[in-house]
Order: C-alpha cells, then structure tokens, then sequence
C-alpha cells in the first residue's frame, strides 16, 4: 500500500515508530510459536502413519521397479533359449519353453516342436491347453488333417465347432473341411448347409469360395 501511495499520489508512506516496529515483530514471534506448535501437534498426531505411508510407498515403487527388471531378463532369457532350441531343432527343449512361459510365445514354442518331431500329442496339447485362438484352432486344423479319416462327419463336425465360428480365423477353412467330410460320407443335405455358408458370405476368400461353388 505504501508503494502504491508513493507512486500514484506521490505521498510519502508514514515511517513505522519503534514501537509499531517492536508490535510487528512480537506479533511474527507469537505467529512463529503458534505454527510451530501446530506442526509439533501435527506430526505428533499424524507422524507414524506419515512415515508408514511413506515407506509404503518407496516398498511399493521399489517391488515395481525390481519386477520391470525381473520380467525383462525372464523375457530376455526366454528368447535366448527359444533361438537356441530352434538353432538345434531341439523338440523338447521347445517343448520345455512352451510349458513355462505363456502367450502366444507359449503357443509358437509347442507348434515348432510339433514340426520338428512330428509328435501329434503336442498338438493335442495345444488344442487342449493353447493360450492363444489362433493357436488352438490351428492345432485342431492339422489334427483334422491327420486324424480326419478316423472320424466320422459328425465328430468331425463336433470337434471343429469352435473352430466354425466367425471368430476363429480358420472359419471358412473349417466350414470347407466339414462339408467335404459330409460329401466323402455321403450326406451331401449336411454337406451344402456349410457349402453355403461360404458361398453366401461376401467376405469368404476367393479361392475357398471357389471350392465351396465347385463342390456344391
């Protein structure tokens, strides 16, 4: 205010007389005590929970920080190992991967050692126990093409259920196995139901359409 008075009115702001200076500072010294009490209060009052929250929160931000570490070695090493495996074509050691990581990495370790030894029980176990769609219904695919003469049209149909769905990325490739199951068995009513599922679908891939039109 003094300032203002001085600049706007050209008036020369009062001096304070020792007395007033002397009221000032008794009155910041009382203002210091009372804060300080305060504070002396609040710490006495809050302090514990104070320090356990803060030690919560460094105990919290440190188990994070050491699990980003230990997650991106275990990822790391997991890849180390699979590149290695595929390097040796080592089956089990995929294998191995397979049932101790998860995620499609999982999935892509089983289906490789099912190509490198043809064991038809790791695909069994991916169909089973995949993770991932994609994976699963690819192993049922191939276990269709080695086991499919076993089957007869109805188990065939039954074991590619999930399979002939729309979410499964192999639908149409399913829907032409089944009808063909149903031709080779003599159904050809059970076989053009699938037939045109493909044929009156405007997204079918051309090729597969073009089979589903020939056998229809």
């Amino acid at each position: 205010m003094a300032n203002m008075l001085e600049r706007n009115k050209k008036v020369k702001a009062p001096e304070k007389s020792y007395e007033e200076h002397a009221q000032d500072a008794l009155y910041r010294e009382v203002w210091e005590d009372v804060n300080n009490e305060k504070t002396q209060q609040f710490i006495k009052k809050y302090g514990k929970i104070m320090i356990a929250v803060a030690l919560g929160i460094m105990i919290i931000v440190t188990g994070i920080q050491i699990g980003i570490r230990t997650h991106y070695a275990s990822k790391m090493a997991t890849a180390e190992n699979y590149e290695t495996a595929i390097a040796n074509t080592d089956a089990n050691a995929l294998a191995g991967i397979a049932r101790n990581t998860s995620g499609a990495t999982a999935d892509l370790a089983m289906f490789n050692a099912y190509l490198i030894d043809n064991d038809v029980a790791k695909l069994d176990e991916l169909a089973r126990d995949g993770e991932t769609r994609e994976f699963r219904d690819l192993a049922k695919m191939h276990i269709v093409g080695i086991r499919g003469d076993e089957m007869t049209a109805d188990e065939l149909e039954k074991y590619l259920g999930d399979v002939a769905t729309k979410s499964s990325p192999f639908y149409y490739t399913a829907c032409l196995t089944i009808a063909q199951k149903h031709i080779a068995s003599g159904n050809r009513d059970a076989a053009n139901k699938w037939l045109d599922k493909i044929i009156d679908d405007s997204n079918a891939p051309a090729a597969i359409r073009s089979d589903a039109e020939s056998l229809r």
